[in-house]
This record gives C-alpha cells, sequence and structure tokens, in this order.
C-alpha cells in the first residue's frame, strides 16, 4: 500500500509549490489540473515522479469520477490540498449569475472532493487536509470588490473549522491558509500576463506606472499593493501547506 499526496489545482501557484514540498514525505504525489498550459508546466517543473491528472472541476462527470477513485483506493492518502481557485474582481452591482455559480460549482467539487479523500483517511488510520482560503474571505477590498469570491471563500474557512472538530477522533487534522496578494497565476484573469509582475513588483515605484498600464483592464489604485508592501511568493505559500 503506498502513502499518497493529493493536490488539487496543484499544476500552478500556490498548488504546485505544495506538490513539490510533499515529495519525499509520501510515495505518491499526484497534482490535479485543467489547463493544458498549466498542465504542461508541472509536467517540466515536475518531472516524472509526481503523476499529474487532468480534471475540470466544472464539469460534475469528472469530479465524481476522481471522487469515486479517491474514496476506493487501495492506497492510503495521507495529504490532500485544496488549492484550486479563481479570482476575478467585480463589482456587487454588476455580478451576473455566471460569475457567482463559477465560485460556488468549484466550492461544491472541492466539498465533495474532501469528503472521499476524508472517507479513505478515516479508513486508514488518518490524514492531513489543507484548504487554500483568502485573506478576502476575512477583509474587503475597496480595490478589489470580490463579494461572491469572499463569500466562496469564506465557506472554505467555515468549512474547515466544522472538519477540524468533525474529523479530529478520526486523525485527520485539518487546517487553512489565508493568503493575501501571491504572485501567481491567477490574477491573469484580470491583469495582462506580462503586466502581473510589475503590479506585484516589491518595488513602490513601479507600481504606478504598472497600474496605470492595466487600468483599462481593471481601475486599480497603485495605493492599493504600496499599503501591502510586497507581493508573497508561492513558495512560502506552498511551504505551509506542507508543514
Amino acid at each position: 500500500m503506498k502513502s499518497i499526496g493529493w493536490v488539487i489545482g496543484g499544476t500552478s501557484g500556490i498548488g504546485l509549490e505544495a506538490a513539490t514540498r510533499l515529495e519525499g514525505l509520501v510515495d505518491q504525489v499526484v497534482v490535479v489540473g485543467r489547463s493544458a498550459a498549466h498542465l504542461a508546466s508541472a509536467r517540466q517543473r515536475l518531472g516524472g515522479t509526481v503523476a499529474i491528472e487532468k480534471v475540470d472541476l466544472y464539469e460534475w462527470t469528472q469530479v465524481n469520477d476522481l471522487c469515486r477513485r479517491l474514496e476506493d483506493s487501495a492506497d492510503r492518502i495521507r495529504y490532500l490540498v485544496n488549492a484550486a481557485g479563481t479570482f476575478v474582481p467585480k463589482p456587487f452591482l454588476e455580478h451576473q449569475t455566471a460569475d457567482y455559480d463559477k465560485y460556488m460549482t468549484l466550492n461544491r467539487s472541492l466539498y465533495f472532493i474532501t469528503q472521499a479523500a476524508a472517507k479513505n483517511m478515516q479508513a486508514h488510520g488518518g490524514g492531513s487536509i489543507v484548504n487554500v482560503g483568502s485573506m478576502w474571505a476575512h477583509q474587503a477590498i475597496k480595490a478589489t470588490p470580490s463579494s461572491a469570491y469572499s463569500m466562496a471563500k469564506a465557506g472554505i474557512h467555515a468549512l474547515t473549522q466544522h472538519l477540524a472538530m468533525e474529523l479530529a477522533e478520526a486523525k485527520i487534522r485539518v487546517n487553512a491558509i489565508a493568503p493575501a496578494v501571491v504572485d501567481t497565476p491567477v490574477y491573469e484573469g484580470f491583469i495582462p500576463k506580462e503586466q502581473v509582475p510589475d503590479v506585484l513588483r516589491d518595488s513602490t515605484p513601479s507600481i504606478p506606472s504598472a497600474v496605470s498600464a492595466v487600468s483599462r483592464t481593471w481601475p486599480m489604485p497603485s495605493s492599493f499593493f504600496s499599503r501591502i508592501a510586497r507581493a508573497g511568493s508561492p513558495a512560502r505559500s506552498g511551504t505551509l501547506t506542507a508543514a
């Protein structure tokens, strides 16, 4: 029986960094992603020792199949990291049903994937689950209005608290991290890819010009990032998820 570490949303950003840190702690690391580009870059970064699966978390048939495999696996799931996410700021009064559903559908998938993994952990004597939440679940930022996103991430943090209570007797630890601004591809949803490093760079003089360049994509005042002082790194957040 092998010990397995699963990283949902593990082909980029925090999830990818978490996957690199789980190597050596388990017999096999499996990362799950959807984007073809991220899948390819993850294969290059992780090499042949990590299994990579393409699963669309917005397609319930694919999610349900993954849940069955997790629950029924003869191997022991020791770690589950839920790092999948999307983030596109939009004012509350402009949200459409599709915007709302994008976040809640993802939460539904993560909920039942976690349930399936927890059943496997319970059957094998315990394990550890880490959910990647968000600072936005606890704090509203005027520059990045994100009511539906924040509502979904607040749900992730609430789920973490309940699972930590319910699963403790099964020797399953459940924790969450709440990153603020971390330099990951999630910002490419509303900032041109080539501009992301400038916007997030820990250098206040570069921020106004970078923000000005992307203002047509999203009006974000330079003071937002300068108040934060510096963007975090996926490596740091990945270390926390694997601790």
